[in-house]
């Protein structure tokens, strides 16, 4: 499956329908009279939230979204069908903006939840509406208005409580992997994980908890290098971060500042979102590297480090503990 998180697309109100300008002319009616009906409202475009889509990929192939049209009225006083509502399905977690301005339009975050991104066309009064008892003939109507047209940026952000960040090959997809279903690609070279993988993770209590392996975080990611800028939007949401670092790697403290700083350099706040600080593959340190490596990282964040293996399965007991203990806080 292609992981799509970024679509434009047009959508465009349907237009109302025209009034019309009729006279009675019945058998047993003899004065007749104005009989026009009014035009149906046009069609609203309506986005609803589905938990059973993952990503934007049906924008990919397919950009105009038109709600139907009204039908125009009919004699006797009949009013015009209005066009029914075009409803569209996206993944919870879309946010809608406004290409041009930025503006809002609304966060689709609740399975069900319902958007109303274009209002139809109001429908044309027909000369029924006309009749007064100046004119008795009136012959005037009006032709339906046209529904509203707005170019939107949507964009897809995961809807996971807990995300992991790290640079590549710290073994954020082999954590994920260890500590859920979740299924991630995982190999020994960079960019290996591509697509951000989702994972649910019981607690004690039987509820689940999402996961999201955020990938590609490098030196510049907020500025568009490697993957990270691509995926950064994906951790917004998040209320906690598991920051991963490699034990293996030539120079731990280097590797933590060069992803804290991404955070910084992103903003909308995930520098000052709470996280825990991991040191994985304690395996293949001894002890007094690892004492040494522990004893840097929390000089430089100021944050007890948690040392575990994820391909081991060392140390995830406490991870586990202190993750249910934060998100319990509220963090």
């Amino acid at each position: 499956m292609h992981f799509i998180d970024q679509a434009r697309i047009i959508v465009r109100g349907g237009r109302g329908g025209d009034g019309i300008v009729a006279f009675r002319r019945e058998k047993y009616v003899p004065t007749g009279g104005p009989s026009g009906g009014n035009g149906g409202n046009g069609g609203q475009v309506v986005f609803q939230a589905d938990s059973n889509l993952q990503t934007l990929l049906d924008f990919k192939y397919k950009r105009i979204f038109p709600a139907p049209d009204g039908r125009r009225g009919g004699p006797n006083r009949r009013t015009g069908a209005s066009g029914k509502d075009l409803i569209i399905k996206v993944p919870c977690g879309t946010e809608v903006r406004h290409v041009n301005t930025g503006m809002i339009f609304g966060d689709l975050t609740t399975a069900g939840q319902e958007l109303v991104v274009a209002f139809g066309g109001r429908g044309g009064l027909g000369n029924a509406h006309y009749l007064s008892n100046r004119n008795r003939a009136p012959e005037k109507f009006t032709e339906g208005r046209d529904g509203e047209e707005w170019q939107l940026q949507l964009e897809l952000k995961l809807l996971a409580e807990v995300g992991i960040i790290g640079l590549p090959n710290a073994g954020k997809s082999t954590l994920i992997a260890v500590l859920s279903d979740a299924r991630p690609k995982i190999a020994n070279y960079p960019f290996t994980t591509l697509v951000p993988n989702l994972g649910v993770v019981r607690r004690p209590s039987g509820d689940g908890t999402v996961f999201a392996d955020i990938p590609g975080l490098v030196a510049g990611a907020a500025q568009g290098s490697g993957l990270g800028h691509e995926f950064l939007r994906h951790i917004e949401r998040t209320k906690l971060l598991i920051h991963l670092v490699d034990g293996a790697s030539e120079d731990p403290v280097s590797d933590l500042l060069i992803v804290e700083k991404e955070l910084v350099a992103y903003g909308h706040g995930l520098a000052d979102r709470p996280r825990i600080l991991i040191l994985n593959k304690k395996e293949l340190l001894d002890d007094r590297r690892k004492m040494q490596v522990e004893s840097a990282l929390e000089e430089v964040l100021g944050k007890e480090v948690i040392s575990i293996s994820a391909v081991m399965g060392i140390g995830l007991d406490e991870l586990m503990n202190r993750i249910w203990q934060r998100l319990d806080m509220d963090v």
